[in-house]
């Protein structure tokens, strides 16, 4: 895997896009989402700070054949402000907890970006010509006197620096009284739905005063409540089904054919436990952090805290495949839950022919796995191994034992240094990675295996 990058943009990206990486991180530099759009020609960083930067493709070099576009920033914007819930006393942060492109209608891009309350719709435009010639107003926009005006011009256009614009389209507020941790767009492109930690709720594009409830999992009772939605997304071609995933590590998929509420689902994916690995963590660690239906909408891709699982829409007994991601780290449990890294929610992703999946780790360590061959990498997102067109050398963690050179010990491993937010570009192997501030973009060589 090599970096697309020029010298300049890698440095751009590594120091510009959030703030000097060489100096203290501010919380609100910390990406918190990363997304392509279904083409891959644009992607989208959220941060901490309310703020959306996009980077677009450049075409590629006609001098250079086969080389990849480079990524470049097209716009940036403040998405979210922070606000105050006066009823509650409750603060409500910036963060831009998820963003989901919309698929391309005409020439404009349009997002969903969402912090913990409200959801907000995007249109992106680019202007590269302005009228001049106004017969009622001058060159500054204001109304001439109209006695003054004693003959008519045709207004021309004339060519400009090109300027992208951000505009808000729709602001969907009030819809959650819990944190929004999902968002999803429907297949029939006028719906998306969005899921706290107990409702699930189905908005129109075009309406903002009114959502329906899908899924209530509420008990009536407070004190009942034994879990809690972590992630929601809807089926890639059935506009109809949807899956949602909870903190005892089951999935549910439903079928709003069936009836207007889903809380009882058409299919429950649940894997048993082993009696002989019970522990006090167990619960912790089982919960999903993401769920991912594949490109071809037969697999779903889950996240827990310490595997990532393949599960078939059509066997719900146990997943079909099972991947260990940091295993090394089943003896560190008790003190990753003193320092609350075992509460971290890891995203995964699959490549565009679903063969592949990614997630990410500690110490700035990304995970992959082919399912074909069965063979998986851990690779480094870090400054000093990423050089501009430079191969990333595989990683190995060791536990105890002897050691071979280029190992790191369990020991060693900063916690600080998480990799939470991955995306994969949905047609070429193109990868995102968000390491706390910085932002990497990864690809693989050209005529070459992905390992």
């Amino acid at each position: 895997v090599g970096c697309p990058l020029g010298e300049e943009a890698v440095d751009w990206c590594l120091y510009q896009l959030n703030g000097a990486a060489q100096f203290e991180v501010s919380e609100a530099d910390i990406i918190s989402t990363v997304e392509f759009n279904h083409t891959g020609e644009l992607l989208a960083t959220g941060d901490k700070g309310g703020r959306v930067v996009i980077f677009q493709r450049e075409p590629e070099s006609k001098n250079e054949p086969y080389s990849q576009g480079e990524y470049n920033v097209y716009s940036t914007f403040q998405s979210h402000e922070p606000e105050f819930d006066y009823l509650k006393s409750l603060e409500i942060e910036e963060k831009i907890n998820k963003i989901k492109w919309l698929p391309q209608q005409n020439a404009a891009h349009s997002l969903l970006s969402t912090n913990d309350k409200t959801i907000k719709l995007w249109k992106i435009t680019e202007r590269d010509k302005r009228p001049e010639g106004y017969n009622l107003k001058d060159e500054e926009g204001k109304l001439k006197d109209l006695s003054t005006v004693t003959s008519l011009q045709v207004p021309v256009l004339k060519p400009m620096d090109l300027m992208v614009e951000v505009t808000p389209r729709r602001i969907f507020a009030n819809g959650h009284t819990y944190h929004v941790n999902s968002i999803s767009v429907n297949s029939d492109c006028e719906t998306y739905m969005s899921a706290d930690d107990l409702r699930i709720n189905l908005w129109h594009l075009a309406i903002t005063d009114r959502s329906f409830n899908i899924v209530d999992i509420k008990p009536a009772n407070m004190e009942d409540l034994t879990e809690v939605i972590t992630a929601s997304e809807f089926h890639p071609h059935h506009c109809n089904l949807f899956v949602y995933s909870s903190s005892k590590g089951s999935l549910r998929l439903c079928d709003m054919r069936a009836s207007a509420l889903c809380d009882k689902h058409s299919k429950l994916f649940e894997e048993p436990e082993d009696p002989s690995n019970r522990s006090f963590f167990s619960e912790i660690i089982s919960s999903v952090s993401d769920v991912k239906f594949s490109h071809s909408g037969r697999y779903m891709l889950t996240r827990d805290y310490l595997t990532v699982k393949v599960w078939d829409l059509n066997m719900e007994t146990k997943p079909i495949e099972t991947y260990q991601v940091h295993d090394y780290l089943r003896s560190k449990l008790c003190s990753l839950y003193e320092n609350d890294c075992i509460f971290d929610k890891f995203e995964c992703a699959w490549n565009g022919s679903d063969s592949v999946i990614m997630t990410g780790a500690y110490n700035n360590f990304f995970r992959m796995f082919d399912r074909n061959t069965k063979r998986d990498v851990t690779l480094e997102a870090s400054r000093e191994s990423s050089k501009p067109r430079a191969i990333l050398k595989p990683r190995r963690v060791c536990v105890g034992g002897k050691r071979r050179k280029d190992d790191i010990s369990v020991d060693s491993l900063d916690f600080t240094k998480k990799i939470l937010h991955t995306a994969w570009h949905p047609t070429e192997n193109i990868i995102a990675i968000a390491a706390t501030n910085n932002l990497y973009i990864f690809q693989d060589k050209v005529n070459s295996e992905m390992h």
